[in-house]
């Protein structure tokens, strides 16, 4: 059951386009999502499919994640370095032919280093080849909901051309990582690996300089300009930012970009944490109102939102907050637990209506022969 309301959230809350606020980025594509209800907070074109670039490489990320997670693959457990790895061109870890490097160093080259060498190894030790771990991407893809990402290698090189993911898919897969992985989403905080002997730092310059930054991933190519990935958290609060299709033309390297592009996104970050909230709606297990329910042992069934329910909302907005049920039509018992009994809608001014499910809080019996006649002859008797 929380697992229906926490999907709804996230489905009803992703798709419903928010007003612009007061945020604005000179990115051509941005989009910020509340990471606890997935709730789309702004969005610049966030819905559109785009180069992703190297931001790419969290499904990759994913894909190994899962593979620790249930047992298939564990830290210390190594993959060969192919040739077609050794010669994968780009940002590098320096993998070595012939070598064999632990998935502990490959998951920091990856994150880190943004290695594309690395990501090869990866897509062959757990697809059996390059092709072979492409189409586990994008069937991961569509298990996630990922409906506008299009992935044709792990790395997110130009070559071949063809890759693509949306702002919103960014945002939903680095979700699902924090989410899903808190065991291992340390790795996107670390500020610097070294590989043999060569000191890399973490080209998420947002780290360190960013208030309750912990990741995700940059990127660059020219099609896709620089994009960021990025997630904070502030008390109980975090956010997921993603931009990309920044554009720095009066700079020849990657220099002043990364920092430029750091401070854009810091800036849109603090700007964020200061115009929404999380608000409170309803408590855990709250009662919130009574469904009725035809032909029951009780005319009507508590009706529960299950788990606590916060909205993120613009400070302004909060005032106008109202809340509003809506019962299923043609409830009849037998009614059971947890059984979905309608929606409550939360709106306010500059708010996207939110649609999240109501649930049974009890169970209601269908009458039986002699109470159906009971029943009937007290309707009568009110006539």
């Amino acid at each position: 059951m929380f697992r229906r309301l926490a999907l709804a959230l996230s489905i009803l809350g992703a798709f419903a386009l928010p007003a612009q606020a007061v945020i604005d980025t000179s990115a051509e594509h941005a989009l910020l999502m509340d990471a606890a209800t997935g709730q789309v907070l702004w969005q610049k074109d966030g819905m559109s499919p785009m180069p992703p670039a190297s931001m790419s490489k969290l499904m990759t990320i994913d894909l190994l994640f899962s593979r620790i997670a249930d047992g298939r693959v564990k830290l210390e457990d190594t993959f060969p370095v192919s040739e077609r790895a050794w010669r994968t061109q780009g940002s590098k870890m320096f993998v070595e032919l012939g070598s064999r490097i632990t998935i502990e160093n490959l998951i920091r080259g990856i994150i880190i280093q943004s290695g594309n060498d690395a990501c090869v190894t990866v897509a062959e030790g757990v697809g059996g080849t390059v092709e072979g771990f492409v189409e586990l991407m994008n069937k991961r893809a569509k298990e996630l909901g990922l409906k506008q990402s299009t992935f044709v290698n792990p790395d997110g090189l130009p070559d071949p051309p063809g890759q693509l993911m949306s702002a919103l898919d960014l945002a939903k897969l680095s979700r699902h990582i924090i989410t899903t992985y808190p065991q291992l989403y340390h790795y996107f905080s670390e500020r610097e690996f070294v590989w043999h002997n060569i000191h890399q730092p973490n080209r998420d310059l947002v780290l360190g300089s960013l208030p309750g930054a912990d990741g995700l991933k940059t990127g660059h190519t020219d099609a896709a300009g620089y994009g960021i990935t990025i997630s904070a958290k502030r008390g109980d609060q975090r956010l997921i930012l993603v931009l990309n299709g920044l554009r720095f033309p009066q700079y020849n390297n990657d220099y002043f970009p990364n920092i430029k592009r750091a401070e854009e996104a810091g800036r849109v970050m603090d700007l964020a944490f200061r115009e929404f909230r999380s608000y409170p709606v309803f408590a855990t297990n709250q009662i919130i109102g009574n469904a009725p329910v035809a032909g029951g042992a009780q005319p009507g069934v508590a009706v529960t939102a299950a788990r606590p329910l916060n909205v993120t909302m613009q400070v302004d907005s909060k005032a106008g907050m109202k809340t509003q049920l809506k019962y299923d039509l043609g409830l009849a018992a037998p009614i059971h637990v947890g059984q979905k009994v309608g929606v409550v809608v939360v709106t306010a001014p500059e708010f996207p209506p939110l649609t999240v499910p109501v649930f049974a809080a009890n169970s209601v019996a269908q009458v039986g022969i002699f109470g159906r006649m009971t029943n009937a002859v007290k309707h009568l008797w009110k006539k």
